[in-house]
């Protein structure tokens, strides 16, 4: 029987996925390459990002927040779970298992905000060629990345500092690693409240996003259809192609994600492998899009590869 009381710095067990016999190391190593693969792809885009002038500019100091981004959401929650794949231990204590449900929600709302504020500097600079300069001033993106960030940290920590108040008198948390839901269903007393701040969350966050990037792809298509311009047609096409893939990998991933949960024949091992996708394939695959559809980083990062074996 599970304790009614628990220290703050009390364990927690988790609910590991059902490994056949000789897998746990091919899956760690598998892991491990994943792991690396995506670190080593969104930092060296933030490193061209820092080091190029020819990137200095209001599209990339925005663009510098989504590496940033995904980089904390695949280091919250791989590596403890192949850990946990070799040791077989699969426990963890409470306050890192806070951090981690904080930052893979900070991931979540970082990627819709982060995404939206890429769309809008996307319509200034198609829609609104001539003033683009005058618009997206170094005052302008400070404030656009400040609220970004911002705001996700305004709406995180209200969820959370809601969770911190109830009691808990379960340790068993039904997953491989620590989301919001999973702490709330350790407590006890009434999570109503709770529950709603997570849906009014959830909705601001996706009415926010949503709401911005369809302004602006409207705009930007509504510009494409009047212009006769080719030019103007191209470079559309070529800067906004990359964002609306990471969107439809990110909502296409959040979807299967969601309705893994819906229905009852998925099993629960594949609810949390599903669960795991949404930290996994967006780190993985953004830089990738961003360095085959941006021409400006694709180049820079040939001339600096070229570069840097010629020497």
């Amino acid at each position: 029987m599970e304790n009614s009381s628990f220290a703050a710095t009390s364990e927690l067990t988790l609910d590991p996925f059902f490994i056949p016999p000789g897998g746990k190391y091919p899956i760690f190593f598998l892991g491990i390459a994943i792991y690396f693969f995506a670190i080593s792809c969104n930092l060296t885009l933030l490193t061209l990002i820092v080091l190029k002038r020819n990137l200095h500019k209001p599209m990339y100091f925005i663009l510098f927040s989504l590496p940033l981004n995904d980089l904390i959401g695949i280091t919250a929650m791989l590596p403890k779970v192949l850990s946990d794949i070799v040791t077989e231990t699969h426990r963890v204590y409470y306050p890192l298992c806070v951090l981690q449900a904080f930052l893979l929600h900070m991931y979540g709302g970082g990627v819709l905000f982060i995404l939206a504020a890429m769309s809008f500097d996307r319509y200034v600079a198609i829609c609104l060629p001539l003033r683009y300069s005058s618009v997206m001033t170094p005052r302008v993106i400070t404030c656009i990345v400040s609220l970004v960030w911002g705001l996700d940290l305004v709406l995180i920590v209200l969820l959370f500092s809601l969770q911190s108040r109830l009691p808990r008198c379960k340790s068993v948390i039904k997953n491989v690693f620590c989301d919001n839901p999973s702490l709330l269903k350790l407590t006890c007393g009434n999570t109503a409240l709770n529950n709603i701040i997570g849906l009014f969350n959830t909705a601001v966050m996706q009415a926010i996003s949503v709401s911005v990037q369809v302004f602006s792809y409207v705009k930007i298509l509504i510009a494409c259809l009047v212009t006769n311009k080719s030019e103007t047609k191209k470079k559309a096409v070529n800067t906004c192609i990359a964002q609306l893939l990471i969107l439809l990998i990110f909502e296409v991933v959040g979807t299967f994600t969601i309705l893994s949960h819906r229905f009852k024949n998925v099993s629960a091992d594949l609810r949390k492998i599903m669960g795991m996708l949404i930290f996994l394939v967006p780190p993985l695959f953004n830089p990738i899009v961003y360095g085959l559809y941006t021409s400006e980083i694709r180049y820079t990062l040939l001339r600096f590869l070229k570069i840097r074996m010629s020497t």
